[in-house]
């Protein structure tokens, strides 16, 4: 190839957005990876991919619930020599456990905007050259909380939610222009996120009730994600569920 291709995924210093990046580096992509907290962490993690692929990654803090920040990075994506992502992958993400009546409306704007506003921004963004370009991939990655709902997980849930109707509705308006748009719903996936809020007696409960017996790990997510990609262009508008038969 004359030219590598591009993604971009957002929440890309740990678990599954860090899995997806090495299995897109693997694959000969060129990288923009965004996060909010840990910069220093994924831009040694991008030195790395890129020493060991001989891919270009491009890292860079931005808080993908803030428009401006989005704004922001899309402006230095127009001026890097890799050009524009022609995948776009939104993978960030937090969860917030408790009762409804004890979230504050602070903690339910932050969850929708990071879950749920991001994923708008981001495709907006990315949108107009995709179209341009007659081609391009958004995958949105999710939950099976989205489809089914949760208890004590009612605003991830609804930002869950939130994101399948995006991606069904996205698909329908941008099919015409040869954009595929795709979400995977996942279950309980192994991640630094799931293991600081459940204790060892609670990951072996939930465990018991996956009949594959186990939690997915994020190396699956990715490997689904780069299967997803290389799809055919009449897979489009789906929410993929991953949850060992869970739900």
């Amino acid at each position: 190839m004359s030219k590598k291709n591009t993604v971009l995924i957002t929440g890309a210093s740990r678990g599954i957005g860090k899995a997806i990046a090495k299995i897109f580096a693997q694959n000969g992509y060129d990288l923009y990876l965004c996060c909010k907290n840990n910069i220093e962490t994924l831009t040694d993690y991008g030195k790395e991919l890129s020493e060991k692929y001989g891919i270009t990654a491009v890292t860079t803090v931005c808080d993908v619930s803030f428009e401006a920040d989005v704004i922001s990075m899309f402006k230095t994506i127009s001026n890097s020599s890799i050009g524009y992502p022609e995948v776009v992958i939104n993978n960030a993400g937090i969860a917030w456990y408790g009762l409804l009546s004890d979230m504050t409306a602070d903690e339910w704007h932050k969850m929708i905007g990071t879950n749920l506003d991001s994923v708008f921004y981001m495709s907006k963004n990315a949108i107009p050259h995709m179209v341009r370009n007659g081609h391009g991939k958004i995958i949105n990655i999710t939950s099976v909380w989205g489809q089914v709902g949760a208890s004590c997980e009612v605003a991830y849930s609804a930002s869950k939610g939130g994101v399948n109707s995006f991606t069904k509705a996205l698909a329908k308006e941008l099919a015409p222009s040869g954009i595929q748009v795709n979400a995977i719903a996942c279950g309980a996936i192994d991640t630094e996120m799931n293991s600081s809020h459940l204790s060892e007696d609670e990951l072996s409960e939930l465990t018991s009730e996956i009949p594959a017996d186990r939690l997915g790990t994020p190396e699956e997510v990715a490997e689904l994600a780069f299967n997803l990609v290389q799809s055919p262009a009449y897979l489009t508008g789906q929410i993929i569920t991953l949850d060992g038969a869970w739900i």
